[in-house]
């Protein structure tokens, strides 16, 4: 009962907004399942609040964390403005926010709204994961963008030159190859 009414209902307010309720929400999980009914609130402890979160695979109950579950929703909504540039809101945050860059290079500014504040932060999720499709390679950085393949850092991070701070990727391909200049 508690995740099937509890936890679907703040799905549709934690899709743009990081809610200040996740903290009631979580009260309010924790008191039902340990409160014991008593006026005194001190009900058995049976679980810890870590085992409720954990997957039910690894010994847990499958409640949803919370706090991870908004950042994941925020973050689809920076994703959404990534991915569709030219839908109402997409133009309306970059107006607002970021009119000369990418949300991915974009500050926080001064003054920004309780959403654009969630949407910076979350941005950050994005930035672990993302990565250039290499294409014709004319719009990646080599030194900022994350572009190499791997587990390991997706960014060139030795120091270079200045001249190599605007080389772009395509530099670095033979034209009439398709493949990498080694030299």
């Amino acid at each position: 009962m508690i995740k099937s009414v509890l936890q679907v209902i703040s799905s549709y307010v934690m899709s743009m907004f990081p809610s200040p309720l996740i903290d009631d929400i979580e009260k309010m999980l924790n008191t039902f399942w340990w409160g014991g009914g008593s006026n005194n609130n001190k009900g058995i402890h049976w679980l810890a609040r870590d085992k409720l979160a954990c997957l039910k695979a690894k010994g847990g109950l499958g409640f949803r964390n919370f706090k991870a579950f908004n950042m994941g929703m925020v973050a689809k909504q920076a994703w959404n403005i990534i991915q569709n540039p030219n839908s109402l809101a997409a133009k309306l945050v970059k107006a607002r926010y970021f009119p000369r860059s990418s949300l991915l290079e974009a500050s926080l500014g001064y003054n920004p709204s309780f959403a654009w504040r969630s949407i910076w932060k979350a941005r950050q999720i994005i930035l672990r994961g993302c990565r250039w499709r290499i294409g014709s390679g004319d719009k990646i950085l080599v030194i900022y963008d994350p572009w190499l393949r791997g587990k390991g850092d997706r960014w060139v991070s030795s120091p270079q030159v200045e001249d190599m701070y605007h080389l772009v990727v395509k530099d670095l391909i033979l034209e009439n190859y398709k493949m990498r200049d080694i030299a």
